[in-house]
């Protein structure tokens, strides 16, 4: 464990929960948070003592919420619902989101407003730090009355069923919490259903997602800009008073960067008195246009998942009374995802839309027509075929995107018996974003590939020196195509140092 990360409930950052996200940490619970827990969860014991009705303390669930359940009986309740809702299908969530889910569900849990027992929480926290890994399948979700099934998959390791990875193993739960010196929970009333509702693993999906994007997106402003000049493009469309009179944000913030980057480029002085071209097509002079309305989406997403990865989500909650008014435990509908799914669908549209634009600027670098470079970007065309397939993958990957980017936000089908009559979704909507940002990686890393070669046929003519960097970055890894050879192990390394985001931080001041 490389951080300690105190978990303060309600005040989590983006920049913690991308610490959580990347890599394993050791996470803590501030004093105030266990006192918070056990005033509420002495509330549900004080209802159950004074034998009033409370949905999800005394009852059944859903459409069942009528059927009163004996006291003696609500450790098998809770025990019960769990087992009934582990129904997940499908390959194990992958280790960040993961961490991510368990760690928000402990901070939102630690707000004190779901009746749990502080033991139940600082086991969950336990069973995080010690990197014990639930297994907790992808699918089985709609995202609303909280991620039943996956959090449901998730509450088994802390009661000692179901299996979990411990040490690179998978092994029975309990095992894997023997192993660690970790008892497994008996849950008590309400505790169960305060565990798998919420939205914790739609928002670990989505913020997956966020940080993927983000990625995405600075790697293609790198390969943006490489791309103006190996096209002999001009900088005049990144002037700011351009941006300034338009004023949108994202845009004025894109067009900084992209005039930053190529700065002092011996080929972009070569032409600026005798550009031949009025004017560059589109993929490159509305580059801030259109990546910096990328960077406004990223942003509003980002502000969506954070308030709620410091929510309390699940359902019924219990608030304490004040100024003489009796404790409270009300039913609503927190666990409804749709703040979620609306972010993920957001970023879809904003992860298509960087690979889309990055594939037609590689459409334009291998059409000797547009670019003034060799056709398909190699020596003796014709004998060697160059970028041109390598094209058709990067148009193949944008087209895929395409049809993921579907807002999954706007379809919904009623569950239990029409109780749950309207769903997000929101589960789907964030776990497509992973195959949606490997897509959108691999045809920047396609663009890289173009881009590089097409300012080494400049030389000696050199880019600027911070994109000099990034030349020197791409070619330490994959040399100049002299002659066809296997391409899709180049396109593989650098679609790796996009995601690594090694190839970011030769800009890393800019970012």
């Amino acid at each position: 464990m490389s951080h300690t990360i105190e978990i303060s409930p309600g005040a989590l950052t983006l920049e913690q929960l991308r610490r959580i996200w990347q890599e394993p940490v050791t996470l803590s619970l501030p004093p105030g948070a266990i006192e918070a827990m056990a005033a509420s969860s002495a509330i549900v014991h004080k209802i159950i003592r004074a034998g009033l009705p409370a949905y999800g303390i005394n009852t059944g669930f859903g459409k069942l919420a009528q059927h009163r359940i004996a006291d003696q009986d609500l450790e098998q309740l809770q025990k019960n619902l769990i087992l009934s809702h582990s129904v997940g299908v499908g390959q194990p969530l992958a280790d960040p989101v993961v961490r991510l889910l368990m760690a928000m569900k402990v901070a939102s849990l630690a707000r004190g407003f779901s009746g749990i027992r502080p033991e139940v929480v600082t086991t969950l926290l336990a069973i995080l730090n010690a990197g014990i890994v639930p297994f907790i399948p992808v699918k089985g979700s709609v995202g609303a009355s909280g991620d039943l099934a996956p959090l449901s998959h998730m509450t088994l390791t802390l009661i000692g069923q179901g299996q979990a990875r411990y040490q690179g193993q998978w092994m029975d739960a309990a095992q894997a919490l023997r192993e660690a010196g970790i008892s497994p929970i008996v849950l008590a009333a309400k505790e169960g259903l305060a565990l798998i509702n919420g939205t914790q693993v739609s928002t670990a999906l989505t913020l997956h997602g966020l940080f993927r994007a983000q990625t995405v997106f600075r790697n293609a402003i790198l390969a943006g800009a490489l791309s103006v000049d190996a096209a002999k493009g001009s900088d005049a469309p990144f002037d700011p008073r351009i941006h300034q009179v338009r004023g949108q944000p994202g845009q004025i913030y894109a067009a900084r960067l992209y005039r930053a980057l190529l700065e002092g480029s011996q080929i972009r002085q070569s032409h600026v008195d005798n550009d031949t071209k009025v004017q560059d097509p589109y993929s490159l002079r509305c580059q801030p246009q259109v990546m910096g309305a990328v960077q406004d989406l990223i942003e509003q997403a980002g502000r969506t998942l954070l308030i709620e990865a410091n929510a309390v989500t699940d359902n019924p909650l219990v608030f304490p009374g004040q100024d003489g008014q009796p404790d409270q435990v009300l039913s609503g509908g927190n666990f409804h995802a749709e703040p979620v799914a609306f972010a993920a669908d957001t970023l879809a549209l904003a992860i298509a839309e960087i690979g889309a634009l990055a594939e037609r600027r590689v459409a334009l670098l291998i059409d000797a027509s547009i670019s003034g470079l060799p056709p398909f970007l190699v020596p003796s065309a014709g004998l060697n075929s160059g970028f041109m397939i390598a094209h058709v993958t990067a148009a193949a990957l944008a087209s895929e995107n395409k049809s993921l980017a579907h807002p999954a936000s706007v379809d919904s089908l009623p569950t239990s018996a029409n109780q749950e009559d309207h769903v997000s979704m929101a589960t789907f909507a964030g776990r497509r974003l992973e195959d949606m940002a490997q897509n959108t990686a691999a045809i920047v890393a396609i663009e890289l590939l173009c881009a590089a070669q097409g300012i080494d046929f400049h030389a000696p003519l050199r880019t600027s020196s911070r994109l000099q960097k990034v030349q020197e970055a791409i070619r330490a890894a994959v040399p100049f195509y002299e002659q066809d050879r296997y391409l899709a192990p180049d396109i593989e390394a650098l679609r790796v140092r996009v995601l690594d985001e090694s190839l970011i931080q030769t800009a890393a001041d800019l970012f």
